[in-house]
């Protein structure tokens, strides 16, 4: 099982929901409420995606937080990479140093491309796409009625 971090699940909820509300100063106390999350955690989860471009903030009492592009333009990797960094599936395939296997280890070139195809998975969904529900739902496919053979 291939789990994000907790944070990083966080972060993208946190972003879906300035997404909802594009024309609105939200304050991350606001937004925890909204979200229900604690606030240090959505102040940690902010700070790291305005650091990251994603987010603008504004100081004072009519400020707050909204997305610093259009929700289609904010993909959930980027979303991600800003709580996480880079995404890797493996601890060798992030932190390369820390692995005593990695001069003989037969999958570790082959995690790379497994993390790509990752990331290129979270890459092509917005932000937008994340606020319609059925937006990954299959469709079922109509039933075709043939007519009974006698």
């Amino acid at each position: 099982m291939i789990i994000l971090s907790k944070l990083a699940d966080y972060g993208v909820i946190v972003a879906t929901h300035l997404a909802a509300y594009p024309f609105r100063q939200l304050t991350a106390a606001a937004v925890a409420d909204e979200v229900r999350l604690p606030r240090a955690t959505v102040a940690k989860i902010l700070k790291a995606l305005a650091h990251a471009g994603l987010v603008s903030a504004t100081r004072g009492a009519m400020g707050g937080y909204r997305l610093a592009r259009d929700a289609r333009s904010i993909s959930v990797a980027e979303v991600v990479a800003a709580i996480d960094g880079d995404i890797g599936l493996t601890q060798c395939s992030v932190h390369v140093a820390e692995c005593t296997r990695t001069d003989y280890c037969p999958t570790r070139p082959h995690w790379t491309a497994i993390n790509r195809a990752v990331e290129h998975a979270l890459a092509a969904v917005s932000l937008d796409a994340m606020l319609t529900p059925a937006a990954f739902i299959p469709r079922r496919r109509a039933a075709t009625s043939q007519p009974a053979a006698n």
